[in-house]
């Protein structure tokens, strides 16, 4: 999607925070990660087969771009674009940009690590290249090396365990299995780990670190990689990023898909309806009350949907308009903080409690599905 001017300017505005953090050595690029770059560039010649994960959120921003920078240029045959996180991607966008890597001459794929048959389907596309390989050179007829890689965040390593899993079970291997350390925060994978996934021929995987270049110029792609997770919240303002992300909301359309959660449509609340309607009601409502802090149940979901919904629909400013966003953003945080059931406490900051239950149904797709880079144009 095409952000507007204001979500652009708020990027910009992230963007430049990021930047700055850097220059002052509190950046990501830690003396781990570059070692780790060293360890992968020494090793990216020797494989046969590189598989490069990226976010579909951001499929140009979450390039990998040790790929660009190592020689020699891997030759098109030997590497796989995989876009992962298929199911928090716009579907209509995603298959613009599967056109583009067909145009681009790119082999690519789309996933979702978290779907067992579309991790099946992916090992299939990755064993049936390694073959294709086996058949234009018998070198590789004992074994066949892939190589995963990506930046932060983006899935690799349970992409990585997901593959090991269903590789063995498919081969009928016994032995234990291997799991690659997998987390929600970037740069939790420290070291290289070797994983089989299939046979005949033998196929191992290398699960690699995420790999970040030390600076990124570019203050509109810092933003989508913090928004998605890939750069560290704290090298961010929590509220800042917030409100970047209600910005690409308010001027998409992922919000109308809400409008019969409305409390002008019925008039009656989630809870106010399940009490009523549920036979079991009032046990249900009795221990979800006791979990008010947990912002991933659904009933809660429902009323932070609702919220936004009503906040959205019942504005009448220009949303073009900065002074008119920034007025919508600050009203919904005041609906959010009540959605979420935030209590304000000393010594602690409301809007940022809002702003981390709210970036977290934002990462995982609770609040809407969306692709962030613009294809490019081609000629």
């Amino acid at each position: 999607m095409a952000l507007g001017s204001i979500a652009s300017k708020l990027a910009r505005e992230i963007g430049s925070v990021v930047k700055k953090a850097v220059s002052s050595n509190r950046g990501w690029y830690s003396p781990h990660m570059a070692a780790a770059s060293c360890a992968i560039a020494q090793r990216l010649p020797l494989v046969d087969l590189i598989v490069e994960i990226r976010d579909a959120r951001i499929p140009l921003s979450s390039e990998y771009e040790l790929l660009r920078i190592v020689p020699p240029p891997c030759p098109p045959s030997k590497r796989i674009v995989v876009m992962n996180k298929m199911d928090l991607t716009n579907p209509t966008q995603i298959k613009e940009w599967m056109r583009y890597f067909e145009q681009q001459k790119c082999i690519s794929y789309g996933v979702n690590s978290h779907n067992k048959d579309s991790v099946k389907g992916l090992l299939n596309f990755i064993q049936a290249q390694a073959r294709e390989l086996n058949k234009a050179d018998h070198r590789f007829s004992d074994a066949i090396t892939v190589m995963l890689v990506g930046i932060p965040n983006v899935g690799k390593s349970a992409l990585a365990n997901s593959l090991h899993q269903i590789g063995r079970i498919s081969a009928a291997e016994k032995g234990k299995l291997k799991h690659a350390l997998v987390s929600p925060q970037p740069g939790e994978t420290k070291d290289i780990s070797s994983l089989k996934i299939g046979s005949h021929p033998n196929i191992y995987l290398l699960d690699t670190p995420g790999i970040l270049p030390p600076t990124i110029h570019d203050a509109e792609r810092c933003s989508k990689l913090a928004l998605t997770g890939a750069i560290r919240d704290s090298l961010i303002g929590l509220k800042d990023l917030a409100q970047y992300f209600l910005a690409i909301l308010n001027l998409s359309d992922q919000y109308e898909k809400w409008a019969k959660l409305s409390t002008n449509w019925g008039k009656v609340s989630i809870l106010e309806h399940k009490e009523e309607h549920s036979s079991s009601s009032k046990l249900e409502m009795r221990q979800k009350r006791q979990y008010l802090t947990d912002h991933t149940q659904d009933f809660m979901v429902h009323d932070v949907r609702r919220a936004l919904f009503d906040a959205i629909s019942s504005f009448d400013g220009n949303l073009e308009c900065e002074d008119d966003m920034v007025k919508l953003i600050e009203a919904q945080f005041v609906a959010l903080r009540e959605a979420f059931h935030v209590q304000e406490e000393i010594d602690q900051n409301v809007q940022d409690k809002v702003a981390v239950k709210l970036l977290n149904l934002c990462r995982t797709g609770r609040l809407g599905h969306y692709t962030l880079d613009p294809v490019p144009a081609t000629h």
